[in-house]
């Protein structure tokens, strides 16, 4: 075990020096996170807190992948309150905080409740040193609710957004329960020929090289050159703190600055447009509006990153192959970049998607090539960087994970630097690999001027919402809401359908996403026919959820028609917005 200095928590929630009732380090235990790094962000209710969720899988996986625990019976007793009460004696939290002017700040623990999951939970908030010594939370020092139905999230709470620490979270078990000790691994070494090895595995695919060349000889030449990154989560730079500079889309723009840019790079610039937890499906509607900035932004690069988000695209790849070919066709063509990132298990879309890339013969990196096969050696045996090294949780990348990201990135541009021209560009006007449907895609929301478009009549969808999914666009360390020019019901708006009259071939819906009980299910009719039920507790947190509505080869008018679901009345929905190919 790390040996950490101890502070006890008293049952009045005071902290201070003392010795713990019970020698924790005398007891075995799992970290749920070791020396990761946190950074606060405003939450809804004021407070500027990281927070770490535990519901469903989330802890089982931080056991497994953190703490190295493979014991199934210790894992189950982490899907319900009265199970981790029965293995956990005490949690240990050690946080540093990175401003030396923080002395103080907050852990809270809250237990999803039975009754109503938000409300009847116990929740703690305890008091916690900001100097890396260790605070012991004894679980039998604290009166829990008899509704606790599953550990709901632990939150580290500062007095600012955007304040830094570094953060270890440990489950020490009552006598009779043991785990593998804890090994601490030595820092990745950046610098090392192995490691530079590793990187070039990343090469999937060089690609035609003429675009992506005549963008660094732009860069040369002290002219402006625009790199635009789209994705999911990761390209909005989850995992990565601070978020804004060290995500791997800031890293490798600044990377590609310093490389190629002219005195001090100044004309390089960054478009970054990552929205967490959504497909290419939302991307082709986000394309216009985050990428070309309704046509202000017309990027030299633009680097597609969905291969781990793509699973919940309806078309299986039409609406990525669309998109990589609305980038290319712009007038200055741009060079378009594949990104293939993975998850801690190994996996991704590659196989999928990868084959568009090789149709069009586009540059494709693959982050999964470089560290996957390196992830099942041990450091005797070559390992470089392991995956708790890599990853901040079994999606995301930590601050290392981002800069591997980058350096692979990084060796695409330095082989195409150094590589023979290709004289003749890229054939796009031919059969798709996989499809092309969505090409023509147009963004259509409460700002849109429908004159010769649509006919809308809101009904009771008169209101607009402002608690929405929050991205980092760009190098900003703050989040912009998404899709704010919104339709939304309310319980004190009526009962009146949302209808709407387009003539398109094709028509997807974004709804809002919500963990919030005030939400309820809307019925979607799309030519007086029953589509589907647009459920907003699908993933049960504020986000966008994008659903095809009608794909046809030829345009019409289509009615759609959005109502409540009966007994969803008093409930709240949000149409965030349309696309549609006309």
């Amino acid at each position: 075990m790390a040996d950490y200095n101890k502070t006890n928590v008293d049952e009045s929630g005071n902290g201070g020096p003392a010795a713990p009732k019970d020698p924790v380090e005398q007891r075995s235990g799992f970290f749920i996170m070791f020396e990761s790094i946190i950074e606060a962000t405003t939450r809804p209710d004021g407070k500027f807190s990281q927070e770490i969720y535990l519901e469903g899988q989330r802890l089982i996986d931080k056991a497994k992948f953190s703490g190295g625990v493979e014991d199934e019976e210790i894992l189950g007793f982490l899907t319900s309150c009265s199970g981790f009460r029965r293995l956990v004696h005490s949690i240990g939290v050690s946080v540093k905080a990175h401003d030396q002017e923080v002395s103080s700040l907050f852990f809270a623990i809250e237990n999803w409740g039975k009754t109503s999951k938000y409300e009847t939970g116990t929740r703690l908030r305890i008091p916690c040193p900001a100097d890396g010594s260790e605070m012991i939370l004894t679980l039998e020092d604290y009166d829990w609710s008899p509704d606790d139905d599953v550990p709901g999230k632990f939150a580290v709470e500062f007095e600012r957004a955007g304040a830094l620490a570094t953060v270890s979270i440990i489950l020490y078990l009552h006598e009779g329960y043991q785990v593998p000790e804890f090994t601490i691994e030595p820092p990745v070494d950046f610098g090392s020929q192995a490691y530079r090895e590793m990187v070039a595995k990343s090469l999937l695919n060089r690609g035609n090289n003429k675009r992506l060349k005549a963008a660094i000889d732009k860069a040369k030449r002290g002219e402006r050159v625009t790199i635009a990154y789209i994705g999911g989560s990761i390209t909005q730079g989850a995992g990565a703190k601070p978020i804004h500079t060290e995500c791997y889309a800031y890293q490798s723009y600044s990377n590609f600055k310093h490389r190629f840019g002219k005195e001090g790079g100044d004309a390089i610039q960054l478009i970054k447009a990552g929205v967490g937890g959504t497909p290419s499906e939302l991307g082709i509607v986000r394309y216009e509006r985050d990428v070309l900035r309704d046509g202000t932004a017309a990027p030299d690069i633009v680097i597609v990153e969905f291969a781990v988000n793509d699973e919940g695209d309806e078309t299986k790849g039409n609406c990525y192959e669309s998109l990589v070919l609305k980038a290319l066709a712009a007038e200055n063509e741009p060079a378009v970049i594949l990104l293939f990132s993975v998850f801690v298990n190994d996996w991704n879309l590659q196989e999928r998607l990868a084959p568009v890339g090789r149709h069009y013969d586009l540059p494709m990196v693959s982050v999964k090539d470089a560290v996957v096969e390196q992830f099942r050696l041990t450091k005797a045996e070559g390992n470089i960087i392991s995956k708790r090294q890599f990853f901040y949780d079994i999606y995301h990348p930590t601050n290392a994970g981002h800069t591997v990201m980058a350096d692979c990135l990084g060796y695409l541009f330095a082989e195409t630097e150094r590589s023979a021209p290709d004289l003749e560009d890229i054939v796009t006007d031919k059969p798709p690999a996989i499809g092309n449907d969505f090409i023509d895609t147009y963004l259509l929301d409460r700002s849109s001027k429908v004159e010769g478009i649509a006919t809308i009549d809101a009904g009771s969808f008169i209101d607009t919402d402002a608690d929405l999914q929050m991205v980092e666009m760009d190098d900003h360390p703050y989040g912009s809401p998404q899709f704010p020019n919104n339709w939304m019901h309310t319980a004190e708006s009526g009962s009146d359908s949302f209808k709407m009259t387009i003539r398109c071939k094709r028509l997807i819906l974004v709804f809002k996403d919500s963990g919030s009980s005030d939400f309820g299910s809307a019925d979607i009719w799309v030519d007086g026919q029953h589509a589907k039920i647009a459920d907003p507790h699908e993933n049960n947190w504020t986000h966008c959820n994008a659903v095809i509505l009608c794909n046809e080869q030829v345009s019409k008018e289509h009615s759609v028609e959005i109502k409540m679901v009966s007994g969803h009345e008093d409930k709240r929905f949000t149409i965030l917005g349309f696309s549609y190919v006309p």
